[in-house]
C-alpha cells in the first residue's frame, strides 16, 4: 500500500496519513488492492468523475441494500462519466464472496471495484474512520471527485442509515450543470427545473439588473432562468 499525503492538513496515525480532505483540494493519491486487481487512484480517476464511498463491513444488511442500489443505477452513472469505487476494511476474498451473494440475491451485476482496506490506509487518508463511532470500521462516507482529481463534495452518514442513490445522482447532475452553464442550483433542484443566475459582483451590475427588469428576478440578487 502506498499513498501520497497531498491533501493539506494531516497527521501520522499508525504510520499512515490521516487526512481531512477539503472541498476544492486535490484528492489524495494511493495504490490499493481491489476485487478487480490493484489500482492507482490517479489513473482510475483520470478523465472521469469518481464516487469513492465507504461502507462499514461486508455481509451486513444496510450495506447490501446500498450495493444493490448502486448496481441498479450503474448505467445512469456511466451516462454521466462517473466511476464508482467502494471501500471497506475487509479482504479481497470477502468482497468477492459478498458481491457474488448480492448478485444472486438481487439478480444484478456489480461492475465496480471495491477496495480491500485491511490496513485502514485509504480510510485514514480520506477521513473515513471516526473513532467515536468505530475504530475498526469505516463510516458511510462519500467523496465526489471530478475528472481533474478535485474533491467537489463529501457526505457522511450514520452507520444505521442507508444512502439515497437517486440523491447521489442528483448531486452529480447539479455539479456537472453548474460547471457547464456557470449557474447555481436552488434548494430541491431537479433536472429540468429553473436555475439561479449568479448574483451581481458590483453595485453597477446590481443597478443594471434592477433597471433592465430581467424576467425571473425577485430582487437584484435573486434571479432564476430556464435552460
Amino acid at each position: 500500500m502506498t499513498q501520497n499525503c497531498n491533501c493539506g492538513e494531516y497527521e501520522e496515525i499508525m504510520n499512515v496519513c490521516a487526512c481531512c480532505p477539503r472541498l476544492g483540494e486535490t484528492a489524495p493519491d494511493f495504490e490499493a488492492d481491489t476485487n478487480h486487481g490493484r489500482i492507482k487512484f490517479s489513473e482510475f480517476n483520470k478523465g472521469s468523475w469518481v464516487i469513492l464511498f465507504s461502507h462499514p463491513a461486508d455481509f451486513t444488511p444496510v450495506c447490501t441494500t446500498e450495493f444493490s442500489g448502486f448496481a441498479l443505477k450503474q448505467e445512469e452513472f456511466e451516462k454521466r462519466n462517473v466511476k464508482l469505487l467502494g471501500l471497506s476494511i475487509d479482504s479481497v476474498y470477502s468482497h468477492i464472496a459478498w458481491i457474488k451473494q448480492i448478485e444472486e440475491l438481487y439478480e444484478v451485476k456489480i461492475k465496480f471495484p471495491v477496495i480491500a482496506d485491511l490496513g485502514f490506509e485509504v480510510s485514514h487518508l480520506y477521513n473515513m474512520i471516526h473513532p467515536a463511532i468505530s475504530e475498526v470500521h469505516a463510516v458511510r462516507t462519500i467523496h465526489f471527485i471530478d475528472p481533474h482529481g478535485i474533491i467537489r463534495a463529501s457526505m457522511t452518514f450514520p452507520m444505521g442509515v442507508g444512502r439515497n442513490v437517486d440523491e447521489i445522482i442528483r448531486m452529480v447532475d447539479a455539479m456537472q450543470l453548474v460547471d457547464k452553464e456557470n449557474i447555481a442550483t436552488p434548494a430541491n433542484w431537479r433536472p429540468g427545473d429553473e436555475v439561479i443566475i449568479p448574483p451581481p459582483k458590483t453595485s453597477q451590475e446590481a443597478d443594471q439588473r434592477v433597471h433592465e427588469g430581467h424576467a425571473g428576478c425577485k430582487s437584484w440578487f435573486m434571479c432564476k432562468k430556464s435552460l
